[in-house]
Order: structure tokens, then C-alpha cells, then sequence
């Protein structure tokens, strides 16, 4: 009796802890990854910049220019994309419900077939099918679920995806300017902080993947490094050309 008593307790706590990740990455991907790519690109272009040996200003006046460049890029870039991807979907979604009002029959059938692909019993299928479909905007949803995979009522917004893109590449380009606008004199604290942003924004991103912190951070700074010493090295002999 008590051995059945804890097989009982432990599969209603396995229950109630079966959890999993966001495997969209919901808010955090897309933030973190914007400012992953402004960190990556303005510490590049400043490296580039300061190894052609011109004078601080100028390193500072390009990564500001960088910074604003590439926000309001990503932030258009975002916009359209995501409006393109919305007015698609709104296009498929109005063929839908015009095929729901002409034809319910055939989408009833059409959706019962679908659930009977699945592993549902033929005439159960048809009973699901039949009361799913007596309300029209229910049917468009799952019609829109099950044939196109979205979700007619959780749209992406184009002015949500751009604002936040902006911000996002705002945040990781500002990092390797602040140093000099906090009044450093050379590049690198720049670059020491940038690094340091490249490695946290790694090790953020092991929040929604399977690798452990350390590795994402390391992985995203060894990238980062790298470019920044690929650009520094093409500014010095690019500098060395011209001048």
C-alpha cells in the first residue's frame, strides 16, 4: 500500500514539474540577438576605423554613425518584413473564411480527413469536425492551425518587431561607444567592454538553447574577437594603402 502510495506521489509531482523551454525564444531571442548584432557590427566597423590610425574623433563619430545606421536598418528591415509576413497571412486567412462560408460541408470534411490522417477514429473525426465547425471563427482558427500552422488571433505586430529591433541593436552598439564618451582615450576599453557584452549576450542566449552558459558566452566572444581583429587588421593595411 505505501509503495503504491509514492508511485502515486511521485508521478503527480513528475506531473506537475513536466515543464520545457520556449522553443521560440519568445521575447528573449530576438532581443538578445538584436543586440548581439549591434555589439558584433559596431565593434567591428570601430576596429576597422581605429586601425586605419585616424584620430579619435573620428573612431567615435563612426561608431555613433554606426549605431544610428544600423538601428533605423534593422528597425525598416524588421517593419517590412514583418508587414509583408502579416498582410500574407491576412491574405490566406480571408481565402480561408471565404472558403468556410461557401463551402462549410468541404471544410468540415476537409478537416475531419485531417484528423483522421492523424490517428482518429473515422466516425469520431467527424463528430470533432462537425462541433468544432458550428461556430465560423472557431473553424477559421483551427483551420488556420491545422492547415497553415498560425494562430489568426497572435499575429506578429511590424511596429512592436521594429521598435524592438531598434532598441535592441541600439543597446549592443551603444556598448563599445560609451567608453569614449565616458572619456576614454584609446580603443581598448572599448573593446574589453564590448567583449564582456559579447560574452553575457552568449551566455543569455543558453536560456533558450541546450548549451551551458559558459560555452554560448565563450562561443559569442570568440566570434565577436574575431571579427574585431579581422576588421582591425583590414583598417591597418586599407590606412597604410590610402595613406
Amino acid at each position: 500500500m505505501a509503495i503504491i502510495e509514492t508511485e502515486a506521489t511521485l508521478h503527480e509531482a513528475h506531473r506537475d514539474n513536466h515543464t520545457h523551454r520556449d522553443v521560440n525564444g519568445g521575447w528573449l531571442r530576438p532581443a538578445v540577438f538584436g543586440a548581439m548584432d549591434g555589439l558584433v557590427s559596431n565593434l567591428a566597423l570601430m576596429t576597422g576605423v581605429a586601425g586605419g590610425s585616424v584620430s579619435q574623433q573620428a573612431v567615435v563619430l563612426s561608431g555613433l554613425a554606426g549605431l544610428a545606421a544600423g538601428a533605423f536598418s534593422m528597425a525598416a528591415g524588421e517593419y517590412t518584413s514583418v508587414a509583408s509576413q502579416r498582410e500574407l497571412v491576412e491574405a490566406e486567412l480571408d481565402v480561408e473564411r471565404r472558403e468556410l462560408r461557401r463551402h462549410p460541408k468541404d471544410e468540415e470534411a476537409e478537416l475531419a480527413a485531417l484528423y483522421e490522417a492523424r490517428g482518429v477514429e473515422a466516425h469520431l473525426a467527424r463528430e470533432v469536425a462537425r462541433q468544432l465547425s458550428r461556430d465560423p471563427e472557431q473553424a477559421l482558427e483551427i483551420h488556420a492551425r491545422e492547415e497553415l500552422g498560425i494562430d489568426p488571433g497572435d499575429l506578429p505586430s511590424p511596429t512592436v518587431a521594429a521598435v524592438s529591433s531598434f532598441g535592441s541593436f541600439a543597446l549592443g552598439a551603444l556598448l563599445p561607444v560609451l567608453p569614449y564618451l565616458l572619456g576614454a582615450s584609446s580603443l581598448w576599453p572599448a573593446v574589453l567592454l564590448a567583449l564582456l557584452g559579447l560574452f553575457l549576450c552568449g551566455a543569455v542566449v543558453a536560456k533558450v538553447t541546450a548549451r551551458s552558459w559558459w560555452y554560448s558566452g565563450l562561443r559569442q566572444l570568440a566570434l565577436g574577437g574575431a571579427a574585431a581583429g579581422v576588421t582591425y587588421a583590414l583598417g591597418t593595411l586599407f590606412g597604410t594603402a590610402v595613406g
